[in-house]
C-alpha cells in the first residue's frame, strides 16, 4: 500500500489539477516596476507597495516572480538592505497562511530561500518569535484582540458572535491564532515588523488576488480606513508618511491598492484569473 498506482499518480498531476506553480511572465518585472514608481510617486514606503505586491504574488503561486519581486526591490541596494528586503517578502509570506493556507507559503517561502543570494541567507533570521507559551499567551491574545476592534470597530463584538454561531471556535481561532499570533509583530531582535497598514495591505492583496471573496475585501479595506481614524497607523512609519497614508486610505488610494493587485493578477494568471478559481472542464 506504500506505492501509488501510474493512473493515480498521473490524476494527482493532471494538468486540469494546475498541481505546479504559475512560471514567471517575461514582462512581469515591467509590472513590479511601474507598482514601486507609482508607490513612490505617493509617497508611500517601500514596505507597503512590496508587501502588495509580494501578497498577491504569494496567492498567485509564483515562486519564480517573487524572486523577479526581489530582484527589482533590492537592485543596488547594499547588502544590508538586501537582507531587509527578503526578510520584510518573507514574512508577508508568512502572514499569508491566515489568508492562503499553509500551502503556498511552504513552497512559496521554501523556493524563494533557494533563489536567494548565498550571503543575504547567510544574514537571514533563525530565531523563531511566535512560538506561544505561558509567559506570552496573554500578549498574544491582547495584541490580537486590539488588531480586531480596530479593523472592525464598531462591529467587532457583533461580527465575533456571527462566527460563533457559525462555530463556536471560530472567533476563538481567528482572534488568538491569527491576528494576535501571526497578524501582529511579536516582540523580538531580529527579522522584519510588518505593523498595522502593511498587515490590511496584505490582507486585501490576498483576497483580492484570490477572488470570490468580495465581503472580505471589503471588510479590510475598510480596515484599512480605520487604521488612519483610530491612529493606530502612526505604529506602522515606514508605510508611508502622514501625507501618504492619508491618500492611501482615500477613495483614489484604495482604488490604486485594488487596482495594482489586479494588474499582478493580470499578469501572472494570463488573463485568467487566479489559481483558485474552479478548474475548468477538461472538455
Amino acid at each position: 500500500m506504500s506505492k501509488l498506482a501510474p493512473s493515480l499518480k498521473a490524476l494527482i498531476n493532471a494538468a486540469h489539477a494546475r498541481p505546479g506553480p504559475i512560471p514567471a511572465p517575461r514582462n512581469i518585472n515591467d509590472v513590479y516596476k511601474k507598482i514601486e514608481r507609482e508607490a513612490v510617486g505617493h509617497r508611500l514606503g517601500r514596505p507597503s507597495w512590496l508587501a502588495l505586491t509580494t501578497a498577491a504574488t504569494m496567492t498567485m503561486n509564483s515562486p519564480e516572480s517573487m524572486v523577479a519581486l526581489y530582484n527589482t526591490a533590492s537592485t543596488s541596494k547594499s547588502e544590508n538592505e538586501s537582507v531587509a528586503i527578503a526578510e520584510i517578502m518573507r514574512e508577508v509570506g508568512l502572514k499569508c497562511i491566515g489568508f492562503n493556507g499553509v500551502p503556498r507559503t511552504i513552497n512559496m517561502l521554501n523556493a524563494f530561500r533557494a533563489e536567494l543570494p548565498s550571503s543575504v541567507v547567510a544574514s537571514l533570521s533563525t530565531t523563531p518569535s511566535r512560538l506561544p507559551t505561558t509567559s506570552n499567551v496573554d500578549s498574544i491574545n491582547n495584541r490580537g484582540r486590539a488588531l480586531w476592534d480596530s479593523i472592525y470597530r464598531p462591529l467587532e463584538k457583533k461580527l465575533e458572535n456571527k462566527l460563533a454561531d457559525a462555530h463556536p471556535d471560530l472567533p476563538v481561532f481567528i482572534i488568538s491564532s491569527e491576528y494576535g499570533a501571526l497578524f501582529t509583530d511579536p516582540p523580538r531582535s531580529s527579522g522584519a515588523n510588518v505593523g498595522r497598514i502593511t498587515t490590511s495591505l496584505i490582507a486585501i492583496a490576498c483576497l483580492r488576488a484570490q477572488q470570490g471573496v468580495g465581503p472580505q475585501v471589503l471588510s479590510h479595506v475598510f480596515g484599512l480606513r480605520k487604521a488612519w481614524d483610530d491612529g493606530t497607523w502612526k505604529s506602522d512609519p515606514e508605510a508611508g508618511d502622514e501625507a501618504a497614508i492619508k491618500w492611501l486610505v482615500s477613495d483614489e488610494g484604495c482604488t490604486w491598492t485594488l487596482e495594482k493587485v489586479d494588474e499582478v493578477v493580470e499578469a501572472l494568471g494570463g488573463g485568467q484569473g487566479s489559481t483558485f478559481a474552479p478548474i475548468k472542464s477538461k472538455l
